[in-house]
């Protein structure tokens, strides 16, 4: 795993990439947030769609809600990269839609979208 440190807008945001799924479970997460905290000192972070278990992305195991949660609970944001249109669920479309609305989490399509959203979210 790689973690690089942008500064846009006067905003610093970690841009993580792996090959591997990286968050996997809740504690996955919270180490993500820790180490990316540590090494840049970041509460904004980018990651591909690739670096999240499938199970995120099925709203039934509850994982994306309990994450999202500690992201929330530790004052993180995230945007995640990737193509969401091979997802037909109905509840993921408005649970991305909802995030999509807000200004914590974000899924976009682009990097670049990513570090747009997260740099002028508030």
């Amino acid at each position: 795993m790689k973690i690089a440190k942008q500064t846009v807008n006067g905003v610093d945001l970690a841009v993580v990439t792996s090959e591997e799924v990286v968050v996997a479970d809740v504690q996955a997460a919270l180490d993500l947030m820790a180490t990316v905290r540590y090494e840049v000192d970041c509460d904004r972070i980018i990651l591909r769609k690739s670096m999240f278990a499938e199970s995120f992305f099925d709203l039934k195991t509850r994982l994306a809600g309990e994450i999202l949660q500690k992201f929330s609970n530790y004052r993180m944001k995230m945007a995640i990269v990737g193509d969401f249109s091979a997802y037909t669920s109905k509840s993921l479309r408005d649970f991305i839609y909802e995030s999509n609305n807000g200004s914590d989490f974000f899924f976009v399509p682009t990097e670049q979208e990513a570090i747009e959203k997260l740099s002028r979210a508030k």
